[in-house]
Parts: structure tokens; sequence; C-alpha cells
């Protein structure tokens, strides 16, 4: 892979991350300045829903945040863009859609095929 291409999927995945970091701060300022007092227990309920909504959203998005961190460790030490599994290449329009992947779209389809199997 180019150096162009990857820096440009350095810029993505940093824009990536900065952008999720934000929304988790402005998730947890949210949930600590919410302090109101519901006596009715229709909508202590209805709060804790959303809160426990927004908490598995940003669960999911925490895991994405570490695979962002790999995927630019994987830039600095120059595997970005190699598939784990066979070592080949991994295709750009496959990076453009999932630039945090680790796997071609070969190894992961046969791995989500075992996957089902098993």
């Amino acid at each position: 892979m180019e150096q162009a291409q990857v820096e440009e999927f350095k810029k993505i995945l940093e824009s990536q991350l900065e952008q999720l970091l934000q929304e988790a701060g402005k998730t947890v300022s949210e949930m600590t300045d919410e302090g109101g007092n519901f006596p009715d227990p229709t909508d202590r309920a209805s709060l804790e829903s959303d809160r426990n909504f927004e908490l598995r959203i940003r669960d999911r998005e925490r895991r994405l945040i570490m695979k962002i961190r790999d995927a630019l460790a994987r830039i600095e030490n120059g595997t970005f863009g190699t598939c784990e599994c066979c070592e080949e290449p991994i295709g750009a329009a496959r990076l453009k859609a999932r630039p945090v992947t680790e796997l071609c779209i070969d190894c992961k389809t046969e791995q989500e095929r075992k996957e089902k199997i098993g």
C-alpha cells in the first residue's frame, strides 16, 4: 500500500477516534448532570431505559475505540492493510468500508462461516 493511502487512513481513523471520545465525554457529563428526582415510576423507568440504551451504545463505541487504536498501532508498525491470517494485502475497498479491519474479505468470510457452523 502506498504511503499516501496509509496517511489518508490514518487521518480518517484519528478523526473517528476524536469524534468518539468527544461523544463519550458528553455522555459522562450528561449523566452526571442528570440528578432529577422522579417520583413517578413511569418517568424513572423511562430515564433508566434511556440510560441503559445510551450505555450500550457507548460500550460498542468503546470497543470501536480500541479497534481504532489497534489500527493506528498497525499503521505505526507498518502492518496496516495486511491480513493477520493469510498475510496478503487487504483490498482498498474493504479498508475504506471498514478501516479497522484486520482480515481480508476471504479470511473474514471463512471466519464467519466457521462461527455459523460451530
